[in-house]
C-alpha cells in the first residue's frame, strides 16, 4: 500500500512539473491601440552605399538593413568608442571637463583632420571632447585616449575590451582616431551597437555636443560635418567618417515626437551621398513603423503563485521600459504571451528572472523579453515549505 502510494505521488509530480514548464497565457493584447485593419509596408529603399542598418533606439528592433554584418573599416566612426571611453573616464571621475592635457608631439603632428592643437598651450578635456565630436579631430582623440591611458596602444587595448563587454562581436580597434589599419575593422552591426549604447548610457553628455554645428579653436572655426544638423530638424547627432579605402560613411539619428531612430550607412561615393542616404533611411522608418511603449520599468505585470515563501505570490515587471517596434497598422494583431519558471520556489531575490514575455504577429515570434521579481521573497519557515512541499506532490 506504502509503495502504491509513493508511486502515485511520484507520478503526480512528474506530471506537474512537465505541465507547469509549458504554462502560458496571454497577458496584453494591442487591440486597443490600433486599428485591426493590416498596413502595406514598402521595401525599403534602395542606397548607393555598401552597407547599412537602421534601428529603433528604444525598442532595438531593426527595421532595415543591407550588409550590415559584412566587415569594413569605419574610419573616423571609431571616435565614437573614444568619446564612449572619454565619458566614462568623465563618469568614473578619472578625468574632469577642466582637466587639462597635455598634448605630444604624436597628437600634434598626426595626419588627417585636426582641431589644431598645439604643445606647450594648455588644451581642457571639454576642448578635446568638442574638438573630437565637431571637427572630428584626430589629434584631439589621440590626446584624450593618451590623458585616459597613457598611450594610443594601450587605449586600444581599452577600446577593445569595451567592444566586447557591449557585445560588438566583429570589431577590433588599432587605434583612437580611425586612420586606416587592416587590422582596424568594425560592421553596421557593432556601429548600431555603439551609438545606442553611447546615448543610452551618457544621455547628458551626447545631448550637450552632438548637435553643436561648428566650433572655434585656436581662432580657427570649423563645421561638423553632419550635413543633417542643417537639412532635418529632428537630427541631433552623430557622426562622420572618412577615408579613401572606407568611403563616406554617416552614423545619424532623429527624434522625432519621441521616437529615436539610428542609422548607420557606411561607403556612400561622396559626403552629400552619405547625408541623402541617410535622410532616406531615416524617412523610411518613420513613416512605415511605429514604436510604442508596452510596459513601464518597475510596472506590476502579473502576479505569480510562488511556493516555500513567507508570501504566496510575486509580481513580474521589467527592468527596462519595453517598447515594440511594427509595421504601422499591425497592433491589433499582436499577441503578448508569458511563460513562468515553473514552479517559482523561494527564496526570490528582487531582479532575478522569473519567466518571459514573447510578442507574436499572426503566430510569428517577434521579439521576447526576460521577465524579474518586482521584489524579495524569503522562504517560509520549516513548517510552511514542508506544507508546501506536500501540496506540490500531491496537486
Amino acid at each position: 500500500m506504502q509503495t502504491n502510494t509513493l508511486s502515485r505521488l511520484k507520478f503526480a509530480k512528474s506530471a506537474l512539473i512537465a505541465s507547469l514548464t509549458t504554462l502560458s497565457f496571454t497577458i496584453f493584447d494591442f487591440a486597443s491601440i490600433a486599428q485591426a485593419e493590416n498596413a502595406q509596408v514598402a521595401p525599403p529603399p534602395n542606397l548607393a552605399v555598401k552597407a547599412y542598418i537602421l534601428k529603433d533606439f528604444n525598442s532595438n528592433h531593426v527595421i532595415a538593413s543591407q550588409n550590415s554584418s559584412m566587415r569594413i573599416e569605419p574610419a573616423s566612426l571609431t571616435k565614437i568608442m573614444t568619446a564612449y571611453l572619454s565619458f566614462k573616464a568623465l563618469k568614473n571621475g578619472h578625468l574632469s571637463l577642466t582637466q587639462t592635457l597635455p598634448v605630444s608631439e604624436i597628437a600634434w603632428k598626426v595626419e588627417g583632420s585636426k582641431m589644431f592643437i598645439e604643445p606647450n598651450k594648455p588644451v581642457t578635456v571639454d576642448e578635446l571632447l568638442h574638438g573630437m565630436i565637431i571637427p572630428s579631430g584626430n589629434d584631439a582623440s589621440i590626446s584624450l585616449a593618451e590623458g585616459i591611458a597613457g598611450t594610443e596602444v594601450q587605449f586600444a587595448d581599452m577600446m577593445n575590451k569595451e567592444a566586447q563587454r557591449l557585445g560588438m562581436k566583429n570589431t577590433r580597434y588599432m587605434n583612437a582616431t580611425g586612420l586606416p589599419d587592416a587590422q582596424h575593422y568594425t560592421t553596421a552591426d557593432d556601429l548600431a551597437i555603439l551609438a545606442t549604447a553611447l546615448i543610452h548610457d551618457f544621455p547628458e553628455q551626447y545631448q550637450r555636443l552632438y548637435s553643436i554645428k561648428e566650433y572655434t579653436y585656436n581662432k580657427i572655426t570649423q563645421p561638423n560635418r553632419n550635413r543633417l544638423l542643417w537639412l532635418d530638424p529632428n537630427v541631433d547627432g552623430m557622426k562622420t567618417g572618412h577615408t579613401k579605402s572606407a568611403g563616406y560613411c554617416l552614423i545619424a539619428t532623429a527624434n522625432r515626437d519621441g521616437v529615436r531612430r539610428i542609422s548607420v550607412v557606411l561607403g556612400a561615393p561622396t559626403d552629400a551621398a552619405r547625408a541623402t542616404e541617410s535622410q532616406k533611411l531615416l524617412n523610411y522608418g518613420y513613416q512605415y513603423f511605429d514604436t510604442k511603449l508596452v510596459y513601464k520599468k518597475g510596472q506590476s505585470i502579473n502576479q505569480l503563485k510562488v511556493w516555500k515563501g513567507n508570501e504566496n505570490q510575486v509580481a513580474s515587471t521589467v527592468t527596462e521600459d519595453l517598447f515594440v517596434t511594427l509595421p504601422k497598422g499591425e497592433y491589433a494583431n499582436v499577441k503578448a504571451v508569458m511563460s513562468s519558471v515553473q514552479p517559482l520556489i523561494a527564496p526570490i531575490k528582487k531582479g532575478q528572472v522569473i519567466g518571459s514575455v514573447k510578442f507574436t504577429l499572426n503566430g510569428k515570434a517577434i521579439d521576447e523579453r526576460a521577465l524579474v521579481a518586482a521584489k524579495t521573497i524569503d522562504g517560509a519557515g520549516i513548517l510552511g515549505r514542508a506544507w508546501d512541499s506536500i501540496k506540490l506532490l500531491m496537486q
